[in-house]
């Protein structure tokens, strides 16, 4: 699927770079009348980190169907040849320089790094049965480091060039700032299936607690980006239009850190003795139960204010992709708490959020399909 996006987020205005002076605070209107190709941006290698979580929500369900297993194979594979074309388009147009200068395309690139994790442990959940699981494994670490460094590299230096470059009204918080922040927590849940294949010992040890560390960082950061965008909901206009979906991305922030506490629990006891393993284990049970519970409340509130801007028309744009993601976290936080509970409630829970994930995947998809051709057209 090759797109050609108006792809510019649409999210509230602010100042650019340079400028000590914000401009007047609205929800950007969407580009559908723009004429031409407009550059690629890094907002869209969130329709890679949507699909590839199609896939892997799939290994984590606690109850499956025959043929699932196969699908989701196929839907891994997509994602991955979908990362591949996004990488060759956003590196030929060489837009970089001009995208981080943008106080608001800059957000988004945070989705390049998660794409690159999500597809990785698809390779090692299902690309051993299409390449074998050596080649499989070595594909995963490779993708994993790059992920982990473009993610850190972007955890540090989009809130640097926040504080030191562009300039913001009090209304210009939104979902989209969770993004840079986000992916060390992909980073710890992903990295956690790759713990029993690093060397026993020091290795292994050393990348567990790299997962607990990334965790925590990014957990942190999240609730304090968190405050600002409820902040902003609060104090402010109701947000309109293409920025309504990066209101999901807090659920997805949230059900993300629950699913790495279930993942890190369950490699601990191949790294930690066991009072570390169990201690785990409590962790990722108590302390899972209670960000999911908060995860929930985002859920309902982001699903209120989407079914409201639906009533008024919600164009169609790249933060439409904003859904999936925090869908299929909510379906892994939930699978892991299936596993670590036996509660019926959890485990029939994340099979109901999977099968909503999997009709947004195909409407947003078919959307997103449509969007291509007519951008394709007007070139």
């Amino acid at each position: 699927m090759t797109l050609h996006p108006s792809s510019t987020p649409v999210v509230p205005p602010v100042a650019r770079s340079g400028t000590r002076h914000s401009l007047p605070s609205r929800d950007r209107p969407a580009e559908a009348g723009a004429k031409g190709r407009t550059p690629l941006s890094p907002s869209w290698f969130a329709a890679v980190m949507g699909t590839g979580i199609v896939a892997d929500a799939a290994a984590a369900l606690p109850r499956g169907c025959p043929g699932l297993r196969d699908a989701a194979t196929v839907i891994w594979a997509g994602a991955a040849l979908l990362l591949v074309g996004l990488v060759i388009g956003y590196a030929r147009q060489r837009k970089l320089r001009v995208h981080v200068a943008d106080p608001v395309v800059s957000q988004f690139f945070g989705a390049p790094p998660m794409a690159l994790l999500t597809v990785g442990a698809g390779t090692l959940l299902f690309g051993r049965r299409v390449i074998g699981t050596h080649a499989a494994v070595n594909v995963d670490w490779v993708l994993w480091f790059t992920g982990t460094a473009l993610g850190l590299a972007t955890a540090v230096t989009i809130p640097y060039l926040m504080i030191t470059r562009h300039r913001f009204e009090p209304d210009a918080a939104f979902g989209g700032w969770l993004l840079p922040v986000v992916p060390p927590m992909v980073s710890a849940a992903t990295g956690a299936l790759l713990v029993p294949h690093a060397a026993a010992g020091q290795p292994r040890l050393a990348l567990l607690l790299s997962c607990y560390a990334m965790l925590g960082l990014g957990m942190l950061a999240v609730l304090l980006v968190l405050a600002m965008v409820y902040s902003r909901l609060v104090h402010h206009e109701t947000p309109m239009g293409g920025v309504v979906p990066t209101v999901w991305i807090g659920v997805g922030a949230l059900d993300q850190a629950v699913t790495a506490l279930g993942a890190l629990s369950t490699a601990a006891p191949s790294a930690l003795p066991g009072p570390g393993a169990r201690g785990a284990e409590v962790a990722a049970l108590l302390g899972g139960v209670g960000v999911w519970g908060f995860a929930l409340l985002w859920l309902a509130l982001a699903t209120a204010l989407t079914v409201r801007e639906v009533r008024r028309g919600l164009p169609f744009a790249p933060t439409w992709w904003s859904f999936i993601f925090p869908l299929g976290a909510c379906v892994t936080a939930t699978s892991a708490l299936a596993a670590l509970t036996g509660a019926q409630p959890f485990i029939w829970g994340s099979v109901g959020l999977y099968g909503l994930l999997v009709v947004a995947w195909a409407v947003v998809g078919w959307h997103s399909l449509r969007h291509a051709a007519r951008r394709k057209g007007q070139a």
